[in-house]
């Protein structure tokens, strides 16, 4: 069995109207915090081969939102909404500083928008491969496109997930990582059985399907409300870093660009070759660019 702790972290809960659950990867006490915040569908471990290269030189936590990984939605919103509040409580209650909140996905947005409306407990905001507004003129992944379809219509959504739950555990892995890697071969065996622990954990669990659906649905809402969201990005203030792989299927990276564009003094990279997680498919780079980046910020001392 293969968990978090094989990849340095120690796992914890916070007692959040419920329990929520989160991962301490340990790094220096006088280093900067850091927190990691996954998209839909991910977990605590989207960030393993991550976290550790960042713990040498930060204090590095990940944090499971309601509804994903082993945060239990225990009756709770999991929209982007009520996760953006879940995740300010977290950053309040349980780190007690101002953090450099790093997203992917749905958790970008999620850190987002946190930002824009808590800007006093951010010091600095990553962007990985975020959901964003689609650009007019540029076409969809057809796959994507077709999954979204069916979590959008009342009972294909649940159907849907449930026949994707007849193939076995690491069947179920080996479809994700063909979604969002750009090449799926370079995830280490040790993820891919740690993925399939936590696959058969959740499996004991009532409740996930709705609490999914409602996430990705509200994903997809906030992201087609175009003006309000670029109005959120207008409002932050802390120093930015937006990055994105060209190969990313679920955002476009035509996305990315725009963005981009518009926020000049941000800074942006993009990865040849990779998809939409290059936390896990380049966690070198991501690392290196994100702590040259901290460091030109001074960001890499802690706040208190």
């Amino acid at each position: 069995m293969t968990t978090a702790a094989d990849f340095g972290g120690t796992s914890h809960y916070a007692d959040l109207d419920g329990p929520v659950h989160w991962v301490d990867f340990g790094g220096p006490d006088d280093g900067p915090r850091i927190v990691l915040v996954h998209g839909l569908g991910g977990s605590h471990l989207n960030w393993v081969l991550l976290a550790p290269l960042l713990a040498r030189r930060a204090r590095v936590v990940a944090v499971d939102l309601a509804g994903h990984g082993l945060t239990n939605p225990e009756g709770r919103l999991t929209t982007v909404q009520a996760n953006s509040r879940l995740l300010g409580r977290f950053v309040a209650e349980v780190v007690g500083e101002p953090v450099v909140l790093v997203g992917n996905s749905m958790g970008g947005m999620i850190s987002l928008l946190h930002t824009a409306q808590d800007p006093g407990m951010v010091r600095g905001l990553v962007l990985v491969d975020p959901a964003l507004p689609m650009v007019f003129g540029t076409r969809p992944d057809p796959t994507m496109l077709g999954t979204f379809f069916l979590y959008s219509v009342p009972g294909l959504g649940k159907r849907f997930l449930a026949r994707g739950r007849t193939a076995s555990a690491r069947r179920q892995v080996d479809r994700v990582l063909e979604l969002v890697c750009a090449d799926p071969t370079g995830i280490p065996e040790e993820l891919k059985l740690a993925s399939e622990h936590l696959i058969g954990e959740r499996a004991k669990v009532e409740g996930l399907d709705d609490a999914f659906l409602s996430a990705a649905r509200s994903t997809v809402f906030t992201s087609s409300k175009r003006g309000a969201y670029y109005a959120a990005m207008r409002e932050i203030r802390v120093p930015v870093f937006l990055m994105s792989g060209d190969k990313d299927r679920l955002v476009n990276v035509a996305a990315a660009r725009f963005v981009a564009r518009r926020h000049p003094h941000w800074r942006y990279d993009e990865y040849a070759g990779v998809g939409h997680v290059p936390q896990m498919e380049i966690p070198e780079v991501v690392s290196e660019r994100v702590l040259e980046w901290m460091d030109t910020h001074r960001l890499s001392t802690s706040a208190s």
